[in-house]
């Protein structure tokens, strides 16, 4: 999808003020329904399952144990301790028998809800009804997940029936695509010029004098409270002379300095390719390009060999350990052993990109809370426990408040519910009136959804 340069920097520069005062003109109804939506949806996809219960009849390391608001997360989960309150864990939700044992099984089930990925998955539904009016419909991102030409049943994005679509692998090109009028190189921060940049207020001045017309006394002074808070922000933020400027909508930065083109599938560069392709998406997120997007961290029966990444706990020189080749960790969780140990501390390290996806999204601020707040986020993968393979139990996680929609904080355990209904509750979380999803037209799996 293209979008002119001239309509794209109104919409950046001037949507995120104007949008906190559009329900002021809307209905008191209309009003109820979008404080209690969500405004967009991430999936948040990694490979080859986790390590769950093990097939000597080990507890899982990846699922929640206790009642519903009151549980224990275990040690593969550490890096959401912290946002323990701002997730939804579960238990018991199956994929279906179909093809159980399958990794291209999972993942053609996994976001359309039917065997055999015959079915339009649910992301791209979204993107094309209540995500249809963002220029960029779909953002679909990838991280080394088109490496070796990768075959149509490694993508977990499905447009049709049986047809899947590719993600971009490139945020130097994404970044391109999606601000094509910033006045940045990407990855480097725009110096400050001698004329400083117009206020975002002033050059919305004419579209936010309108607006003030239409409201009431009190909600036009509920308006200038609200820009005068904006301007203090621009005031404490603005650059001075000589240093660099500040990320914007309209001067995005983000870092791509870590990797270049040539090194788009250099296992010892992922790390620094998946947090641009997070940051991309926030970024793109909030600045009003899209309302749906999927970020898929490489691709199921993955050949990525984590073990290069410089700097984590999984380092380690010399020893190649592939993401699938740790999944076969064996029959127990015996940490002497290191496909183990690998695949644990390669399971937790796609829980801290998570992490660090929902503090992104919690720094941003969205009306009285933050983009975490009014967002929903799934993270998930293709199979349970990697060395089974089985499409039972499955390790979901959703993230944030869907504005007001979601309680978060909770275990939710419903023995062999289809995951469709999850799915389901996530189209109704972003206002699409579906009934149902996937296999059976599963209704909203009960406890998702306030």
């Amino acid at each position: 999808m293209t979008f002119s340069r001239r309509s794209a920097l109104r919409a950046l520069g001037h949507t995120a003020l104007a949008l906190p005062f559009y329900e002021l003109l809307s209905s008191s109804r209309a009003n109820a329904q979008a404080a209690r939506q969500a405004k967009r949806l991430i999936v948040f996809y990694f490979p080859d399952g986790v390590l769950g219960a093990s097939a000597q009849g080990q507890a899982s390391r990846w699922h929640c144990t206790g009642s519903e608001t009151n549980f224990t997360m275990p040690d593969q989960l550490a890096p959401l301790t912290a946002w323990k309150n701002e997730c939804l864990f579960f238990r018991g939700v199956t994929m279906g028998g179909t093809d159980s044992g399958s990794h291209p099984g999972g993942a053609k089930k996994l976001l359309t809800g039917v065997d055999g990925g015959d079915g339009e998955s649910v992301d791209h539904f979204l993107s094309r009804t209540v995500g249809a009016s963002a220029p960029w419909r779909h953002l679909y991102l990838g991280a080394m997940a088109t490496q070796n030409n990768a075959s149509g049943d490694k993508f977990i994005v499905y447009p049709t029936a049986g047809q899947t679509i590719a993600p971009n692998d490139n945020p130097r090109q994404v970044f391109q695509q999606l601000f094509a009028n910033a006045s940045v190189d990407a990855g480097t921060p725009n110096p400050a010029v001698a004329d400083p940049r117009l206020s975002i207020i002033d050059n919305a001045k004419s579209e936010l004098d309108s607006l003030k017309s239409k409201l009431g006394g009190s909600e036009a002074k509920k308006l200038d409270l609200h820009l005068e808070a904006l301007r203090e922000v621009e005031r404490r933020v603005k650059p001075m002379a000589n240093t660099p400027g500040p990320s914007s909508c309209a001067s995005p930065v983000i870092d791509l300095s870590g990797f270049t083109d040539g090194q788009l599938y250099d296992a010892s560069k992922f790390g620094h390719i998946l947090r641009a392709q997070i940051d991309l998406m926030v970024t793109a997120m909030a600045c009003g390009l899209t309302k749906v997007g999927t970020l898929q961290a490489s691709m199921h029966t993955s050949e990525l060999i984590l073990s290069r990444m410089p700097g984590t706990e999984m380092y380690e020189p010399g020893f190649d350990m592939r993401s699938h080749q740790a999944s076969h960790y064996g029959d127990s969780h015996d940490f002497m052993k290191r496909e183990v140990r690998a695949y644990f501390q390669q399971r937790k390290w796609f829980v801290e990109q998570f992490a660090y996806l929902l503090n992104e999204l919690k720094k941003r601020p969205d009306g009285d809370g933050s983009m975490l707040d009014s967002s929903v986020i799934l993270l998930c993968t293709e199979v349970c426990d990697g060395n089974t393979h089985l499409h039972d139990d499955m390790p979901f996680i959703v993230a944030g408040r869907a504005g007001g929609r979601i309680n978060p904080g909770r275990l939710i355990q419903r023995q062999n519910a289809r995951h469709g209904g999850l799915l389901a509750a996530l189209a109704q979380s972003m206002g699409a009136p579906v009934q149902g999803w996937g296999q059976g037209n599963s209704g909203p799996l009960a406890g998702v959804l306030s």
